[in-house]
């Protein structure tokens, strides 16, 4: 069971020009958000620590984000 809502997704896949999508596609969009999301998430925790910081900072994700 996926973590992210699928409402969300269809409203970003709806305001991006689509008329319909599937089920289907809605659950393959949600898997690859989350995928990518704790990518960039491990890459942002990784720069904290690099800094010696607990807590994540935008800068962090603005360069994990950079990376991809």
């Amino acid at each position: 069971m996926s973590e992210i809502p699928k409402a969300p997704v269809t409203r970003i896949v709806k305001s991006a020009g689509a008329e319909r999508i599937s089920k289907e596609a809605e659950e393959k969009i949600v898997e690859a958000v989350e995928a990518y999301t704790a990518k960039l998430a491990a890459a942002a925790i990784d720069l904290a620590k690099h800094a010696d910081r607990k807590t994540i900072q935008p800068e962090d994700v603005e360069l994990a984000l950079k990376h991809f």
